[in-house]
């Protein structure tokens, strides 16, 4: 089975990228536990400090919390005390002294103080705080194993998210190799034969005119396919600035562009505009023309001799404008009408290119500029472009 080296790249970016997010996100969320653990801790040992504090304060005539005992060396001894209290460390005149330890299967927290020539111990009795910072990196644990399944998943659609323009710049770059390799394998082919066929005939005898005229128009052929494929490139890429274009001018320049052919294939061309009409639009020149120009070669290559072809443009209402490309040629079946504008489909009919990359271009522009472009057709009868553009 071929892999695609494409497709096995974007697979590996998109896991780099989950398992850095996740791993951001771990480390986020294990900080921020290190935090709570440590200001719980903080806060208990001066809590601690102040129920000490209260018990030495207050001597034997106040009953000290729960988990506090008082100890004196006059004998007293609390009942609740779970062992017998170790004897007293030294401790410096008016100092105090404090140490934690295990007794009874519980952390005691014991401050041995000064009191006037002798010394209390205080023992405080630390279960609860064990057990409340036990449930606290608990729930640190579930969190952070929570926490990292869910910045795993969403890390991985993050990166889908990512790198799909990745993903379709690539894609793009497949299709303008195949556009390129396909639309240009063809004109090529025929160039070269002919060339061949040339080149023969040129050592025989005198080479006919027809011949030579035969390699320019392949010669032709193969620019038009050159233009298409630069347009698909510009097609591909960010939305250039965009200006006023008067339609009407275009319409013009495109028409008398194309007289020439027109008049030697006896097609009668011309451009008609609607009173009143407002033509300005937002747009790019050079890729409007390459529209219009696209437009009026497949008209041509579609219309016998003695046909014709008109562009009209019109204001269908306040904010449009609406180019019509109307030829009298072979036409299409209408339900071709879509098929005409994707990539690769050929038509059977005619010399221009109705079908293929052509058209496909034409509609990737015209929906690049905010437009839309619908195609009509009668088999025999004739075919009509109309292009519609929001007004400047």
């Amino acid at each position: 089975m071929i892999v695609d080296p494409d497709a096995r790249a974007l697979r590996r970016a998109r896991r780099t990228i989950a398992s850095q997010i996740a791993v951001v996100i771990t480390l986020v969320v294990l900080a921020a536990g290190a935090i709570a653990y440590w200001v719980l801790v903080h806060g208990q040992g001066e809590e601690v400090d102040r129920q000490i504090d209260y018990t030495l304060a207050q001597g034997l005539s106040a009953t000290p919390p729960g988990c506090v005992f008082l100890v004196t060396p006059s004998g007293h001894v609390p009942a609740a005390l779970p062992f017998v209290p170790p004897p007293a460390p030294a401790v410096p005149p008016g100092g105090s002294v404090t140490a934690e330890r295990e007794l009874a299967g519980s952390t005691f927290t014991i401050r041995a103080v000064d009191h006037g020539g002798q010394v209390w111990q205080v023992f405080v009795d630390q279960r609860y705080q064990t057990a409340d910072r036990q449930q606290l990196l608990m729930g640190l644990v579930i969190a952070e194993l929570v926490v990292l399944l869910v910045s795993v998943f969403s890390g991985y659609v993050l990166a889908a998210r990512a790198i799909r323009p990745l993903g379709e710049a690539l894609r793009r770059q497949r299709t303008f190799v195949a556009d390129a390799s396909h639309e240009l394998r063809a004109p090529l082919t025929r160039l070269h034969t002919r060339a061949q066929l040339l080149a023969r005939r040129a050592r025989l005898a005198p080479v006919p005119s027809d011949d030579f005229d035969l390699l320019v128009s392949g010669t032709r052929e193969l620019g038009e396919v050159v233009e298409d494929l630069l347009l698909s490139t510009q097609a591909c890429n960010e939305r250039p600035s965009l200006e006023p274009v008067e339609l009407g001018l275009l319409a013009e320049q495109a028409v008398e562009a194309e007289a020439v052919r027109a008049g030697d294939r006896r097609v009668r061309i011309e451009v008609r505009r609607s009173p009143g009409l407002v033509d300005v639009v937002p747009g790019v020149p050079a890729a409007l023309r390459r529209v219009l120009s696209a437009l009026l070669d497949n008209a041509i290559g579609h219309t016998p001799p003695g046909g014709s072809i008109e562009v009209t443009l019109e204001n269908p209402d306040d904010r449009h404008v609406e180019i019509r490309v109307a030829d009298t040629g072979v036409g299409f079946a209408q339900r071709d009408a879509e098929r005409l504008f994707e990539r690769f489909a050929h038509g059977g009919q005619g010399e221009g290119r109705r079908f293929g990359l052509g058209l496909a271009l034409v509609h990737e522009v015209v929906t690049g500029h905010g437009g839309t472009i619908a195609a009509a057709g009668v088999p025999g009868v004739g075919a009509t472009f109309t292009l519609r553009f929001t007004r400047a």
